[in-house]
């Protein structure tokens, strides 16, 4: 019982009544447990309420960590050896970014692994599994700016050599270490690119939730692995960051523990300068469904704690805000005794007796390692809700003067000589002083045990992390016949969309013996538009609970089906979420070591431009799979308008060096471009990924012309050859839905106008600039050898005439290919903001229609002289053409 009057009731009325009750609450603690003092505690706010007094929910609990030191399971291990090996990870992590800025500008981080060092250390030595036959292996995700920590860990059990990290962010000659976890550049090592900051917890979530789809559908066996994800608490503010933990509690992701990092700084200042941050972000997770660990203060503070009956001491840590708390870090213990133990006579006596040094070694939570094991075991043991840890650690820690807790540290590229030396006395490391300022790394004895216990703790956890997996078993991919009744035409009257193409296409593969299972359809809400409601009963929306309610629509026979065993993975409104889902399964072949066949379809406006960050991080990520915009081209989704109208999708695929881009017109280039990209992703393991744009208009498709196959995917293709004529001839280009204007317009230049015309399909502008550039470069740097010559230029070599092209897409899509094209070459495209009204309108409003395609073939044979320039007035005058309507690019 308390005997001591609290002085936190100063202000109580009736502070005798307030004291007895809480004696009793703590009669109850003591005698009976803490469940029973919460249900009393629930049974009393429950009696308040239906008295009619309105008690709101608090999320947030005291500022002491959540685990008290009689529940803390005790840290196994020589944590002697443990600290010698973490202080010469740290110097080395510092040592390498110091060293690369003697002689380059590449910087480096060194303050953020400084902070974080411990919470990796004890993961490493006793939570994370690497792949094994007895395990699946945890996945990891490293916050970006830790990167160094992780290399120099990896330097002192020889998986990294000096002259690897002589060449930090050098990485040009092939062999230095990447800025950040980059899977792209360094292939076997890390598994997830994290330095976007906030994409990293979103594809966490996601992953967690994937590896529950994997097992439910029995891909993969996920029991037992972890997700860990390391944040930043600066990072909690980009809204990537935390906008899906909700969804993590909702789906109950035991298997997801978030540790943040609340060094209380981000890059230029404090996080919450006037607040507190970790108390901010217990009070969203828990709020959201978490299960919330904080881990504050250290075991320096454990006897304060215990002498602080009246919770005085807790008052005052809650009373102290983020910017408080950075600047004590940065002085001294006289300047925390008076700032801090100062404010209350009560406080100042706890610490009478002790130095000013003593003071000063209060640690926080973050940087022990028996509270962080305590922290990590709690976790790994929780189940029924994903886990957050909020671990209070120091910016800089161990950088003294030159930046620890300091504005500057996130920025800090050099050390001086002093700071050096007190880095190297605080951390007990064998460098001499006139070795200081050549930083040298520090390695034990190869016969050491220091090296005899990390290669024994990893060992015991089933080998080395990171590490990532480069290749996955082949899939037995259907060969192109599987297809074959879209390769022919749909008939006479038949019309279909190119959309309706692909939901065929994805049906063949769902029933394909060999990979249907492996098919992972993905869509944010949106099947119905295309078209994919029948998958609904015919394979499920796969939900871990099932379904516990009769649908509406129960008595149809496409009807809303949702299944523990379902395929469809449908995210809602939330193309990020779905983004991540695609990123899961397109990197499935590595991290689980099984390949899966994502197939995510959304309109085309929401993809790219809405996800870029995340298709970037995918190509880094090395994905494999089919993103496809669906109701795409700025003219063919008539009546959504200028928000949903995408006319420049292709530019963003385009900039993603590995993602292979297509805009088809027909069902047989779909299907030829879908069945090679299964041969080249999951057959032959190509790290790349595609972009379809599919279009929801309908109309009657042609058979694929003989021996179009190949040049479909190099991006160009003969669709017709205009009659042998000695008269005036254009060569005109298309692609998408557009082509069909094209095709349109060929006829009346040869009605009305008496020219022919070579139409040439062409599904890929941007693999044809691909192509185009290599053989300019190849060209550029062989001048001996007879040139290449690209397929632009192979497929124009033998025709005449000028080169005209129209897409539905902004016309740098198709000025792309400029440099190769042998003539004059005009370029048609829908620059400027979409609007709504009818497909014939937008077209002729834009000036990618039939029409316009004549008059500008029309202007370009009168530019060469093979036609007089009147016809070109009088093109426009019989089209009804308006000179005076303003540039579509301008209004």
């Amino acid at each position: 019982m308390s005997a001591l009057p609290n002085p936190l009731l100063a202000s109580d009325p009736d502070a005798v009544e307030t004291q007895e009750w809480l004696d009793a609450l703590e009669g109850v603690i003591e005698h009976a447990g803490e469940q029973r003092a919460h249900y009393l505690i629930e049974r009393l706010t429950e009696l308040a309420r239906r008295a009619g007094i309105n008690i709101p929910y608090s999320a947030t609990t005291a500022y002491v960590n959540t685990i008290p030191v009689g529940k803390q399971a005790p840290a196994p291990g020589d944590y002697e050896i443990e600290h010698r090996i973490r202080s010469y990870i740290r110097w080395n992590a510092m040592a390498m970014v110091l060293r690369a800025n003697k002689d380059t500008n590449v910087g480096g981080h060194i303050a953020s692994f400084a902070s974080s060092a411990t919470l990796y250390d004890v993961g490493f030595n006793w939570f994370w599994h690497a792949p094994s036959p007895t395990h699946g292996g945890d996945l990891i995700y490293f916050q970006g700016h830790s990167a160094p920590g992780i290399y120099a860990r990896a330097f002192l059990l020889d998986r990294l050599n000096e002259a690897q990290l002589d060449s930090f962010r050098q990485e040009v000659g092939g062999k230095g270490l990447s800025s950040y976890p980059h899977p792209w550049l360094m292939p076997d090592f890390w598994q997830f690119p994290t330095v976007s900051m906030g994409l990293g917890p979103l594809q966490a979530i996601y992953q967690a939730r994937f590896m529950k789809y994997l097992q439910d559908r029995g891909i993969a066996n996920t029991e037992g692995r972890k997700v860990w994800c390391f944040i930043g608490d600066g990072e909690t503010d980009e809204p990537e960051t935390l906008g899906e933990i909700a969804m993590a509690a909702r789906e109950k992701l035991d298997n997801l523990i978030f540790v943040v990092n609340c060094n209380l700084q981000r890059l230029d200042g404090p996080v919450r300068g006037n607040g507190k941050i970790i108390q901010e972000l217990e009070g969203d997770f828990r709020g959201s469904g978490w299960n919330v660990i904080k881990l504050l203060w250290g075991s320096y503070w454990d006897p304060l704690l215990a002498q602080d009956k009246t919770g005085l001491l807790a008052q005052r840590m809650m009373e102290v805000v983020d910017g408080e708390y950075q600047t004590m870090k940065s002085r001294d213990g006289a300047y925390v005794r008076e700032h801090f133990f100062g404010k209350y006579p009560e406080l100042a006596a706890m610490v009478a007796n002790w130095s000013n040094e003593d003071i000063f070694r209060l640690n926080r939570g973050g940087h022990d390692p028996h509270k962080v094991y305590a922290a990590y075991h709690a976790a790994v043991n929780h189940t029924g809700q994903p886990t957050v840890i909020l671990a209070k650690t120091i910016k800089g820690y161990g950088m003294g003067g030159s930046g620890e807790a300091q504005n500057i540290s996130h920025q800090q590229k050099k050390v001086d000589l002093e700071s050096l030396r007190e880095f190297r006395d605080r951390f007990d490391l064998p460098i001499k002083d006139s070795e200081l300022e050549s930083l040298p790394y520090l390695k034990f004895d190869e016969n050491s045990k220091e090296v005899a216990y990390m290669r024994e703790r990893r060992m015991a956890l089933g080998g080395y992390l990171p590490q990532r997996r480069m290749k996955a078993d082949p899939l037995e991919v259907p060969p192109l016949s599987a297809f074959d009744a879209l390769l022919k035409a749909s008939g006479e009257g038949r019309e279909l969309s190119t959309t309706m193409a692909f939901v065929r296409i994805m049906n063949i593969l769902l029933r394909d013996p060999h990979i249907g299972k492996r098919v992972v359809p993905i869509v944010p809400d949106e099947s119905r538009t295309f078209g994919m409601e029948g998958m609904f009963r015919q394979i499920g929306i796969w939900n871990q609970e099932g379904q516990k309610y009769v649908p509406q629509d129960a008595d149809q026979l496409m009807f809303y089906k949702e299944s523990k065993t379902g395929q469809i993975l449908q995210e809602g409104i939330n193309e990020a979420g779905a983004m991540s889902d695609w990123i899961a399964a397109a990197t499935s072949y590595s991290v689980h070591g099984v390949a899966t066949i994502p197939i995510y379809i959304f309109y085309s406006m929401f993809g790219f431009q809405r996800i870029g960050d995340l298709a970037w991080a995918a190509g880094d990520q090395r994905a494999r799979g089919f993103l496809v915009g669906g109701t795409a081209g700025r003219t063919t989704l008539n009546g959504e308008g200028l928000q949903h109208e995408d006319g420049h999708s292709h530019l963003w695929s385009g900039a993603v060096p590995n993602c292979v881009s297509y805009d088809p017109t027909f069902s047989y280039e779909v299907a030829v471009i879908v069945q090679d990209g299964l041969r080249r992703m999951m057959a032959n393991q190509e790290d790349i990924y595609y972009y379809l744009t599919v279009m929801n208009e309908n109309y009657e498709h042609p058979a694929m012309p003989d021996g179009a196959e190949a040049d479909i995917l190099k991006g160009m293709y003969l669709f017709r050859r205009g009659a042998a004529s000695n008269g005036p001839r254009a060569q005109l280009l298309g692609s998408g839905t557009i082509f069909r204007e094209v095709i349109a317009a060929a006829e009346l230049l040869k009605a009305d106008w008496g020219v022919e015309s070579d139409l040439w399909a062409c599904p890929s502008f941007t693999e044809l600039a691909r192509n185009g550039a290599d053989c300019t470069r190849w060209n550029l740097l062989n001048p001996l050898e007879t040139p290449r010559a690209s397929h632009v230029e192979q497929c124009l070599r033998d025709t005449r005439g000028p080169v005209i092209a129209a897409t539905d897409y902004v016309r740098l899509f198709a000025e792309q290919i400029r440099a190769w094209v042998p003539r004059k070459y005009v370029v048609l495209g829908t620059d400027g903001f979409g609007r709504s009204d009818t497909r014939e309108a937008l077209r002729s409003h834009f000036e990618v229609d039939r029409h316009w395609v004549t008059v500008a073939a029309l202007k370009a044979l009168a530019d060469d002289g093979a036609l007089d320039r009147a016809k070109v007035a009088e093109a426009i005058a019989r089209y009804g053409l308006d000179v005076t309507k303003p540039n579509p690019l301008y209004v």
